[in-house]
């Protein structure tokens, strides 16, 4: 029981540190809906098994998007969480095109338990460019980011099969929608 209020604690505290912040899609939806889809896949590939990493999905881009501390992060959800929402945040002091080559690099050396998240995530993240794509962004563009996704899962591979199988599943179907839309 104590597993299911810390996780509806993080809910709501990653709900509060995103609040205005919506994903760069069409849609404009509520960021929200990425970290709880990036903690729902997280807790069926775990079959709900690891409660830290669950916690960890739901807040794993305070660091990077919301500037929230990780001494914050560690003070109310523990060293662990903390721990791995660091593993999984993007320097941002590299530019972009330094940060995206970093994740690939990076990828294959990274605890199994940020694999997992990695892998949930690049998942969200695709389904996202597939479904509401920024409306700046070209056919070209959505193509390169489910390109350079896959090369950021291959690094993430051997950790959870039933992760693996939905990212192979998500950038097909993804590149199929992808190429079946006129696109600017």
């Amino acid at each position: 029981m104590k597993e299911a209020v810390t996780i509806l604690k993080a809910a709501d505290a990653a709900a509060r540190w995103h609040v205005t912040q919506k994903r760069k899609g069409a849609s404009r939806e509520p960021y929200i809906n990425h970290l709880l889809e990036v903690a729902l896949l997280v807790a069926a590939a775990t079959e709900g098994r690891d409660s830290n990493l669950i916690v960890a999905a739901l807040l794993h881009d305070a660091l990077e998007d919301q500037g929230v501390p990780c001494e914050i992060i560690a003070k109310i959800f523990g060293e662990d969480v903390a721990k791995l929402v660091e593993e999984v945040t993007d320097d941002m002091s590299l530019d972009k095109q330094e940060r995206k080559r970093s994740q690939v690099e990076l990828a294959p050396v990274k605890s199994d338990r940020a694999k997992v998240l990695k892998l949930a995530d690049k998942i969200s993240n695709v389904r996202a460019v597939a479904e509401s794509p920024a409306p700046d962004w070209s056919v070209k563009r959505r193509l390169d980011y489910v390109a350079w996704a896959r090369d950021v899962a291959a690094g993430l591979q051997g950790i959870s099969p039933k992760l693996e199988k939905e990212f192979k599943r998500t950038a097909e179907l993804a590149v199929a929608a992808i190429t079946s839309k006129t696109g600017p």
